[in-house]
């Protein structure tokens, strides 16, 4: 069995978009965890490591920007993309002042997505080499 390119912590509401999103990203190679709340993504994000996390804007309880905000609080590392239909300017720099690192509107290709996702994740991973045990 192939190892995997990356974890990916997606949060969304829409369960027919988180169907497919959990798809396209499994087939090109992520590990896809998804959540349809934020609270339910925050719980998740400090409990587990994960390489990228992406995020609705729209959501019931919490906007993604808020999300983000208190991701940000306790994890400045793991890159943020958006992935929404909010598509207004004030939308896209609303997510990146709360420290996303890309946004793309939906319905974005599938191909646009896997690209920023393998993108922000290994510009992550440059950033934030892993250190490797040499005893290991």
């Amino acid at each position: 069995m192939l190892s995997s390119k990356g974890r990916i912590l997606c949060t969304e509401d829409d369960r027919d978009t988180r169907e497919m999103l959990t798809y396209i990203l499994t087939e090109a190679g992520y590990e896809v965890d998804c959540t349809d709340s934020p609270t339910g993504a925050l719980k998740r994000a400090r409990e587990e490591y994960v390489d990228l996390f992406l995020i609705d804007n729209w959501m019931t309880d919490m906007k993604g920007p808020e999300l983000t905000r208190t991701l940000r609080t306790f994890n400045q590392r793991t890159p943020i993309l958006f992935y929404s239909a909010a598509a207004y300017e004030a939308d896209k720099r609303e997510a990146c002042d709360a420290g996303a690192q890309a946004y793309l509107v939906k319905p974005e290709g599938v191909l646009t997505l896997v690209a920023e996702v393998a993108r922000l994740i290994a510009e992550s991973n440059f950033a934030h080499p892993v250190a490797i045990d040499p005893a290991a």
